[in-house]
């Protein structure tokens, strides 16, 4: 079966949409702000982040929202230098329903895998946006 150019461009607009509506979801405002950002330098990068990462990865039935951003929030904090995108993925962990004590427990947990000053940078990113949604002091455990 052939595409034409109209049903491939229809394809691409279909995941894009998909990803759209999942990463409004679970990043808000955050998500379009990095779509944005991207529009005059690297619109296909936006395009492939939210297409395939919330389109198509994202969605996958294998891990509830909450678990996922867990994931995340540990991995960003072992790469490290990943600060902006650790500001995005706090407030999406918030948003998917993980509290400030359970993020804070995660970044905490990474310590022992990546080292203290990955996970002293990835906690100093979720103070500031828990400062910037009210829920500073963080009461942990």
């Amino acid at each position: 079966m052939s595409h034409s150019p109209t049903n491939d461009a229809e394809t691409r607009q279909d995941r894009f949409d998909r990803g759209m509506e999942m990463l409004t979801r679970v990043d808000g405002e955050g998500g379009q702000r990095v779509v944005d950002a991207l529009a005059d330098i690297g619109p296909e990068l936006a395009h492939q982040v939210v297409a395939q990462g919330f389109g198509e990865i994202y969605r996958r039935p294998g891990l509830a929202p909450r678990d996922r951003q867990l994931v995340t929030l540990g991995m960003l904090t072992a790469l490290g230098g990943c600060e902006p995108q650790l500001d995005v993925h706090v407030n999406a962990a918030l948003n998917v329903g993980l509290t400030p004590e359970e993020i804070v427990e995660a970044l905490l947990h990474s310590a022992a895998y990546c080292g203290f000053p990955k996970a002293l940078n990835a906690t100093f990113v979720a103070k500031k946006v828990f400062g910037e949604r009210g829920l500073l002091p963080v009461t942990a455990a």
